[in-house]
C-alpha cells in the first residue's frame, strides 16, 4: 500500500475523505447542486487531486440516501395522519423503563413490494396495563399492521401508543432468535440484564439515564455498546483457547474468524463489531498469505464497510468505535516514535532540558508495570482527544479522568466480556434450574466495573461542561484530526500546540458567548415529581420546581443541581409551582447551593417539611420573596415569563395545593410553552373563563398533574392546542399516572407526550422559529408554522 509523505497509507486518507463527504450532507438545508459537484469533481481530478473527490462521492451518496428516506418517512407518516395503517417488521422489542420499546423497519401499505422504501420505525407502549391500544405484543422479527400518532424523527418515524391490527405474517429466525438471547439475558442476569444486553447484544434500551451519565461523566461510556474491543476481547479469548489446547494456530485462527463471523451476525451486524469483524479478517489474511498490512489501512476497510448504508455514520456506537481504534493506531504509532526519539538526541519533538529528557527516557524504556502505565495513560490521553467530538456532541461533556478510569476499567471488561459471553451460552444450554450459576459468578466483576465508574465520576472537576452546538463539534473534530495527524508525523509539537489551542477556543467559546442564542426546557428526571430548567439564549436558568425528598436526600441536590452546574451559567429565578413536596422536596438544597436571587410562590400555606426547609433556605441567603398575581411578567435575555394563574382569591379559597398552582406561560419568538405545575380541571375552567384561547394557546404543553385523569380537560386541551407535550413521572409509579383517560385524550386529538419514565430528561429548543425535541435516544424538528401566534 502506498504511502503519503506524512507516513499514513493513502487509503486511509480516501476513507477520511469519503467519511467526511457522509457526515458533510448532514449540514446543508438546501438539494446538491449535482451540476455544480459534478464539474467539482472533474476538475479536481484534471488537477490530480482524487483524494477530495471521495468527499464529493460520499456527499452524493449520502444525500441520495438521505432524500430516499426522508420521500419515504413523508409517505409512511402520511398514511399515519390519514388513519391508514403501515407495516412494520420489527428488529427487536425490549422491556425496560415501565414500557416495551420496539425498532423496526416500516413500509406503507401500497409500497410494500419495495422493501427500499422501507423507513426505520420505532413504537413504544406500556406494559402490563390497559393503558395502551395494542391489542398484539409482537416479538422480534415479527411482521404487522399499526396504527399509531406519527411523529418523523431524526431516525426515521415515531410511533406512540398505537394500536396492532391482525397477527404476525411473517417471522424472521435470526431476529427471533436474538429475541430468545434477549429474554435468557432477562431471565439469568435479572437486575443486571441492561448491562449486559448492552455489552452481549448491542441493546441499550434499557440503560437507565443516570447509568449512562455516570458512566459518561467517568469517561466509560464506551463501553456501554459493542465494539471492537469486545469482538477483539472474544477473538483474542479463541486464540487463547486454541494455544491452550495446542492446535495448530493455522487452524485456530480461521476458525477463531469464522466465529467471530457467527457472533456479528447473531448479533445483527451492528456497524462497532462489523468495523472491528473486518479489521481482524483484514489482518488475519494478510498474515496467512504473509502479506503484513499497515494498521491505518485495515481501519480505513473497517471504517468503511459498514457505511454501504449511508446513515450508520450518525450511530454513536460506530462513531466511537472508529474514532477510539484511530486513537489506538494513533497511540501505538506515537510509542515507536516516541521510543526512537529516546534513544537519540534531543529533536523538536523532545524536550530541551538534559533532566527532563533522563526522566523522559527513563519513562519511555520502562519494562514491566510501570511501563505498562506509561503505555496506558498516553494512550487514554490520545484516545480522550480523538474522542472528544463524539462524546461532547452526544453528552455535552468531556471527562478529564477518562484516561485513568480507562486504565482501571480495562483490565475488569477484558475478564468480564468473555465471561458474560460464557456464562450466556451456559444458560442457553444448560437446565433452567441451573442456567443462573455462572452468570451469577460474574456479578463480582459486574459490581467492581460499577465501582470504577462510581469513583471516577465522583471526582471532583472529573467532568468538563461543553456546549452541544455545530461549532463545538467541528472544533473538537478539527483538533481531534490535527492530535492524529501530529502522531504521523516525526516532528509533531507544532499539530499538537494547534490541537490544544483549537480545542481550548473550541471549549470556552460557548462561555465567552453566553449561551446558545436558543431557549431550552429541560423536564428532568426526577421520578415521581416535577423538575424544569428554562436556560435563555445568554445561558442564564429560570428554574420550576425541584422534584422530590426522602429520607437522606433529595432530587435537588442529586439531579437538579449537578445538571445545572454540568451546562454552567447562572439561576435568575426560582418559581415554587405549589408546596407539596414532590415539587418543593429538593428546593432548599438548591436555593442553598446556586444562590437563587429571586423566589416565586402562590403563597398558599401547608405543613410540607420540603416547603418549610424551602422557606427557611431563602431567608438564610436572603432570596428576594415574592407572591405572584395574574398577569405578573418576568424578562430575561428575550425571553418572557407571565404568570397567569391563581390569583389571591381563587387561592385562598382552595384547600387543595393542586389547584393553586402557578401557571406560566413562556414566550420566545414566535414559541410559547406553558407550565401548569399540578393544576387540576378546576384551575384549568378558571383559567378558560379569565383568558381567551388564543391567551391560552401554546406550541408545548408541561401535563399538569403528571398526566391524571383530574388533568388535562378536553376544553383546556382544545384551548391550548399544543403541538407536543411533556410529562414528568416516575417509572411504575403508585397513582398509576398518566391515567388511561389522559392518554386517550392526547392520542384523540395527534398530540404526542413525551415522558420522563419513558424517554429520561427532554429537552425542547426553540430558536424562536423551529423547535428542536431531544430524548435520550431520539430528536426531531417541528417546522414553523404560516402566522405567527
Amino acid at each position: 500500500m502506498a504511502h503519503t509523505g506524512c507516513g499514513m497509507p493513502l487509503l486511509i486518507h480516501a476513507a477520511a475523505w469519503w467519511l467526511a463527504g457522509l457526515y458533510g450532507a448532514a449540514w446543508p438545508s438546501t438539494p446538491v447542486p449535482w451540476l455544480l459537484l459534478l464539474v467539482a469533481a472533474v476538475v479536481l481530478i484534471a488537477a490530480r487531486r482524487l483524494e477530495p473527490v471521495f468527499a464529493l462521492a460520499g456527499l452524493i451518496v449520502a444525500t441520495s440516501h438521505a432524500t430516499e428516506v426522508a420521500r419515504c418517512t413523508i409517505m409512511l407518516h402520511a398514511a399515519l395522519q390519514r388513519g391508514q395503517p403501515v407495516w412494520v417488521t420489527f428488529d427487536e422489542v425490549t422491556a425496560a423503563r415501565g414500557r416495551r420499546a420496539a425498532a423496526g423497519r416500516g413500509v406503507a401499505g401500497e409500497l410494500a413490494s419495495r422493501e427500499r422504501c422501507a423507513v426505520p420505525v420505532s413504537l413504544q407502549w406500556r406494559t402490563g396495563t390497559d393503558t395502551s391500544a395494542l391489542h398484539v405484543l409482537p416479538v422480534a422479527g415479527d411482521r404487522v399492521q399499526i396504527r399509531a400518532v406519527s411523529l418523523r424523527t431524526a431516525r426515521g418515524l415515531r410511533l406512540t401508543e398505537g394500536a396492532t391490527h391482525g397477527v404476525a405474517v411473517s417471522r424472521d429466525p435470526w431476529r427471533a432468535w436474538r429475541a430468545r438471547l434477549g429474554d435468557t439475558i432477562d431471565a439469568v442476569f435479572r437486575t443486571r440484564a441492561p448491562l449486559v444486553r448492552a455489552l452481549l447484544i448491542a441493546d441499550q434500551q434499557g440503560i437507565a439515564p443516570d447509568v449512562r451519565d455516570r458512566y459518561a461523566d467517568a469517561g466509560l461510556v464506551h463501553l456501554l455498546s459493542v465494539s471492537g474491543m469486545h469482538v477483539a476481547i472474544i477473538a483474542s479469548a479463541l486464540l487463547t483457547l486454541g494455544g491452550v489446547v495446542r492446535a495448530p494456530r493455522r487452524w485456530v485462527e480461521p476458525l477463531a474468524m469464522l466465529l467471530v463471523a457467527a457472533y456479528v451476525l447473531l448479533l445483527g451486524c451492528p456497524a462497532p463489531a462489523v468495523r472491528s469483524a473486518v479489521m481482524l479478517m483484514v489482518v488475519s489474511v494478510s498474515a496467512q498469505f504473509q502479506r503484513p498490512v499497515h494498521e491505518w489501512t485495515a481501519l480505513a476497510l473497517g471504517a468503511v464497510m459498514p457505511t454501504a448504508n449511508a446513515a450508520v455514520v450518525h450511530d454513536l456506537g460506530w462513531q466511537l468505535s472508529v474514532s477510539g481504534m484511530a486513537a489506538l493506531v494513533a497511540a501505538r504509532a506515537l510509542k515507536r516514535q516516541w521510543r526512537l526519539e529516546a534513544r537519540r538526541e534531543p529533536s523538536g519533538l523532545s524536550p530541551p532540558d538534559p533532566r527532563v529528557m533522563a526522566l523522559w527516557r527513563w519513562l519511555l524504556q520502562r519494562q514491566g508495570v510501570g511501563g505498562w502505565l506509561v503505555s496506558e495513560l498516553l494512550t487514554g490521553l490520545i484516545a480522550t482527544a480523538v474522542t472528544a467530538p463524539v462524546i461532547a456532541w452526544t453528552f455535552g461533556r468531556i471527562s478529564v479522568v477518562a484516561p485513568l478510569s480507562n486504565i482501571a476499567a480495562g483490565p475488569v471488561v477484558a475478564v468480564l466480556q468473555p465471561a458474560l459471553f460464557l456464562a450466556l451460552l451456559w444458560a442457553l444450554v444448560v437446565p433452567p434450574t441451573a442456567a443462573t450459576m455462572l452468570p451469577d459468578a460474574t456479578q463480582p466483576l459486574m459490581r467492581l466495573l460499577d465501582i470504577v465508574a462510581d469513583v471516577a465520576a465522583a471526582v471532583p472537576g472529573a467532568v468538563v461542561p461543553v456546549a452541544p452546538m455545530w461549532y463545538v463539534a467541528v472544533g473538537m473534530g478539527v483538533a481531534a484530526a490535527l492530535v492524529v495527524r501530529g502522531t504521523a508525523s516525526r516532528y509533531g509539537r507544532r499539530w499538537y500546540l494547534s490541537a490544544a489551542a483549537v480545542g481550548t477556543l473550541t471549549v470556552w467559546l460557548p462561555l465567552v458567548h453566553g449561551g446558545t442564542g436558543e431557549l431550552e426546557l429541560h423536564l428532568l428526571d426526577v421520578g415521581q415529581g416535577d423538575a424544569i430548567a428554562l436556560r435563555t439564549p445568554k445561558g442564564r436558568w429560570i428554574l420550576v420546581d425541584a422534584g422530590p425528598r426522602w429520607t437522606g436526600g433529595d432530587a435537588g441536590r442529586r439531579t437538579v443541581i449537578p445538571y445545572i452546574r454540568r451546562h454552567g451559567g447562572a439561576v435568575a429565578l426560582f418559581v415554587l409551582s405549589h408546596p407539596h413536596d414532590d415539587h418543593a422536596g429538593g428546593a432548599a438544597s438548591v436555593i442553598r447551593a446556586l444562590r437563587v436571587p429571586r423566589w416565586w410562590e402562590p403563597a398558599f400555606v401547608t405543613a410540607s417539611p420540603g416547603y418549610a426547609d424551602a422557606l427557611q433556605a431563602v431567608r438564610e441567603t436572603r432570596s428576594q420573596w415574592e407572591r405572584v398575581r395574574p398577569g405578573t411578567v418576568f424578562r430575561l435575555d428575550g425571553v418572557t415569563l407571565t404568570v397567569l394563574a391563581p390569583d389571591s382569591t381563587w387561592t385562598a379559597a382552595q384547600h387543595d395545593a393542586n389547584e393553586t398552582s402557578v401557571v406560566l406561560r413562556v414566550q420566545f419568538g414566535r414559541h410559547r410553552m406553558l407550565l401548569t405545575g399540578d393544576a387540576e380541571r378546576n384551575e384549568e375552567q378558571w383559567l378558560l373563563q379569565h383568558y381567551p384561547a388564543e391567551a391560552l394557546r401554546a406550541d408545548v404543553l408541561k401535563v399538569g398533574h403528571h398526566g391524571s385523569r383530574t388533568s388535562s380537560s378536553p376544553a383546556f386541551l382544545a384551548a391550548v392546542a399544543p403541538r407536543v407535550a411533556v410529562a414528568s413521572l416516575g417509572a411504575g409509579n403508585r397513582y398509576g399516572h398518566p391515567a388511561p383517560e389522559t392518554l386517550l385524550a392526547f392520542l384523540g386529538r395527534g398530540i404526542p407526550m413525551l415522558r420522563t419514565d419513558h424517554e429520561g430528561a427532554v429537552v425542547i429548543r426553540s430558536n424562536g422559529v423551529r423547535l428542536q425535541v431531544l430524548t435520550e435516544e431520539d430528536r426531531w424538528t417541528l417546522p414553523p408554522e404560516p402566522g405567527v401566534r
